[in-house]
């Protein structure tokens, strides 16, 4: 994989709102990916959090009312929560919105494509922070065999240091992973 054919494939127009969100609340995560060898910014959650504890994730969070819009509530969750500042010229586009099955929120995903990244720092939201190379994570995509985890849509795995990514972070890998194929 090379860097300029990544994002020449995940690039296209940002919409950085979500006209009807339904019951759901508004959230917004950013993909970072950086480097010769592709890398991915994933982390893990903490074991104490209320939603999503311990869970692997692309760094992100709900919309906040001091945000004009997702795409600034992706940048701004990714600074605090890794200490990482990515420009809006950084982002080259956006995938599909995803839904959580069981905190409620719909997560638009932005993607940044940069060169290199300086080192980063987590927050208390952050326990570990992963840098996946993004080709070897990819091929580890597998359906997810719990069958409660298939009741929104059909559901995947990936699997990184016997960590597993699934839920709304597999569901945004696996477009990734689908735009990469075609």
């Amino acid at each position: 994989m090379i860097l300029e054919n990544i994002k020449s494939t995940l690039t296209n127009s940002i919409h950085p709102t979500i006209d009807d969100p339904g019951e759901y609340r508004l959230a917004s995560v950013l993909v970072v990916i950086y480097g010769n060898e592709p890398i991915v910014v994933m982390t893990e959650k903490p074991k104490h959090m209320k939603f999503h504890a311990g869970e692997i994730s692309f760094p992100g969070g709900k919309l906040d009312s001091d945000d004009s819009d997702l795409l600034d509530t992706a940048l701004r969750e990714t600074s605090e929560e890794i200490g990482l500042t990515i420009s809006k010229e950084q982002v080259v586009g956006q995938l599909e919105p995803v839904i959580t099955l069981n905190s409620g929120f719909k997560i638009l995903p932005f993607v940044a494509i940069v060169n290199e990244i300086p080192p980063l720092s987590p927050n208390r939201e952050v326990e570990k922070i992963f840098h996946m190379p993004l080709d070897s994570l990819l091929k580890t995509m597998a359906h997810d065999p719990d069958p409660s985890h298939n009741i929104i849509q059909e559901m995947f795995t990936f699997e990184f240091e016997n960590k597993i990514v699934w839920g709304a972070s597999a569901r945004i890998l696996k477009q990734i992973h689908d735009g990469l194929k075609s």
